[in-house]
């Protein structure tokens, strides 16, 4: 599981499960003169339990789980991603329910009677999976919430495709000596000095060169041979190979040695 591909939404999500969690310890009743009695709190309350609490921390596990994977799975021809949503959906519309009627009906049991309130606990439990639903409907909407939530980190240094290594020519080898220095020991004085020789020649004008990339927005990369299904998905928050460029597109490179065609080349960071 890649954390770098989490996005801003995710992190709502994962922000908004942590205050349902500590919310469902809280009491899910506020009624008059009950200072000094103990009141439940969401544990002890099945159906808020398995409705909002269980619902919502489910969800959120869902979407980011399968944004952290290289391939989503699907069930039933739908993304694991869909079903998270789908549940904190699901626990926001419960909670409102609990809040409107914390007693479950049990208010209205005589004439003048009246129910305890929505405690802390409930209320809590509404903002968190209201938070957590919106979040995971307007992450793939606002390009914002899309944004990388751990940021790509500079690769240091980064050497072309092919490029040679930091000992210069004809590493590894003897340490070349430098134009105009001073003889080695052992050399004649006076003997001719060394002629400096090239590093690297410089790729002729127009022609690709290899460079690091990375994406602001999960993108698909497909095969090279044309075909329309994905072979893998470039994250944000990683850094990739750029080996050839093929019009618009370019040819990327994954960790695994995979390569492939990434098609939307538009907002890529460059190493």
């Amino acid at each position: 599981m890649n954390i770098r591909s989490l996005t801003r939404g995710d992190g709502v999500v994962i922000g908004a499960a942590v205050l349902l969690f500590i919310a469902s310890f809280l009491d899910i009743f506020s009624a008059d003169g009950a200072s000094g009695i103990s009141l439940p709190n969401a544990w002890g309350d099945g159906p808020l339990l398995l409705g909002v609490v269980l619902a919502g921390l489910i969800g959120a596990a869902l979407i980011v789980v399968a944004r952290g994977l290289p391939q989503v799975p699907k069930v039933a021809g739908l993304d694991l991603g869909h079903f998270g949503v789908a549940f904190t959906v699901f626990a926001a519309w419960s909670a409102l329910g609990n809040v409107l009627d914390p007693a479950g009906g049990a208010n209205n049991v005589g004439p003048g009677s009246s129910g305890p309130d929505a405690g802390i606990g409930l209320i809590l439990s509404f903002v968190a999976t209201l938070v957590m639903a919106g979040a995971a409907i307007a992450t793939p909407l606002v390009p914002a919430l899309q944004a990388a939530l751990i940021p790509a980190p500079k690769p240091q240094a980064p050497q072309p495709y092919g490029a040679q290594p930091a000992g210069g020519y004809g590493y590894p080898g003897a340490q070349q000596a430098q134009y105009g220095g001073q003889p080695q020991p052992g050399q004649p004085y006076g003997a001719a000095q060394p002629q400096p020789q090239a590093t690297q020649a410089q790729p002729p004008a127009g022609e690709f060169s290899p460079f690091w990339f990375a994406v602001p927005v999960p993108r698909p990369l497909f095969a090279e041979d044309g075909s329309p299904t994905p072979i893998a998905e470039l994250a944000p928050g990683t850094w990739y190979l750029a080996v050839e460029q093929r019009g618009p597109a370019l040819v990327a490179q994954t960790q695994d040695g995979r390569r492939g065609v990434l098609q939307d080349t538009s907002g890529i960071q460059r190493g």
